[in-house]
């Protein structure tokens, strides 16, 4: 596609290639699309969705950070008639973004990354990490949430060799401390990996969103009561209510913007039927809210 992405670029694009193939708009139930405020622009559910736009931010390809409650202007006008999901995967991204907004959490992250840095820069440190355990250090990427999980795993793995090796550059290193609240930050992303890993393949319905969304909302409630990481368990309870407000269009029927797409999904697949779903008695209830509004 031709630049400019407008908003305008964009849905006449979507009309023409409909047209091209033969699909009638009848037959489109909704058009999944990134966060962008160009997309939000392009293609909307009802007008109630501009009252939500305020967790919405720019295109990541446009911007390396989340754009902190970007309204969408009033003004822009609205080109698409088609209704519009956001991308399940790239909201959690947003998320997951929160961990880089708590300066307790920050602080040790950010050590890290600086660390991380001196190894890849010197290949010395390099061959010398390598000798010892035969892996080196990965980075992170400000706009891929997922970088970050994997260069906090692999830090982790190797940790005692890193140390070891940073001792011997005359780096500073990581306290004992850091690394054990890097291990619980660890431990607080792992469901969002794995839910990601899951959700960003091509070959997945919109059946697993519901399942993935329950999951991950227990894991935060769980997480939140953590004692030995108040700073973590605090930022489980500020993601749990980010997720609400985020996911109310898959998980709260009273949201003005609620899909039963997402729940009438997971009826026709076998692999997350009702009977997989109602194992759990708080589940129960919130599924057969949302069947009764299919």
């Amino acid at each position: 596609m031709a630049q400019p992405h407008t908003a305008h670029a964009i849905a006449t694009l979507v009309e023409e290639c409909t047209t091209e193939w033969g699909i009638p708009k009848e037959k489109v139930l909704t058009i999944i699309t990134d966060n962008g405020s160009n997309m939000v622009a392009s293609f909307h559910r009802n007008s109630e969705e501009d009252n939500k736009s305020s967790f919405e931010e720019d295109s990541p390809h446009d911007s390396d950070e989340e754009a902190e409650d970007l309204d969408v202007d009033e003004s822009i006008e609205r080109y698409g008639t088609w209704e519009r999901t956001p991308c399940v995967v790239h909201t959690l991204q947003l998320v997951i973004n929160m961990i880089q907004k708590e300066p307790a959490i920050k602080k040790p992250l950010d050590k890290l990354r600086h660390l991380v840095r001196l190894f890849r820069k010197s290949s010395v440190a390099i061959e010398r990490l390598l000798g010892k355990c035969g892996l080196t250090l990965t980075s992170d990427c400000p706009t891929a949430w997922s970088r970050t999980y994997s260069m906090l795993s692999r830090a982790l793995e190797v940790k005692d060799h890193v140390a070891s090796v940073a001792e011997s550059m005359n780096w500073e290193s990581l306290q004992p401390s850091e690394w054990q609240k890097l291990a619980i930050l660890k431990d607080l992303l792992l469901p969002f990996a794995e839910h990601t890993k899951v959700l960003e393949t091509d070959t997945n319905s919109p059946s697993l969103v519901v399942p993935a969304l329950l999951d991950l909302r227990g894991h935060l409630s769980e997480f939140s009561r953590c004692q030995s990481y108040k700073d973590a368990a605090t930022l489980a309870q500020k993601m749990s209510a980010n997720m609400e407000l985020r996911f109310g269009l898959f998980l709260d029927v009273t949201d003005d913007r609620f899909s039963p797409l997402a729940a009438a999904a997971c009826l026709v697949d076998p692999r997350v039927s009702a009977d997989v779903l109602l194992q759990n008695e708080n589940v129960r209830s919130q599924v057969r809210g949302q069947h009764r509004e299919l």
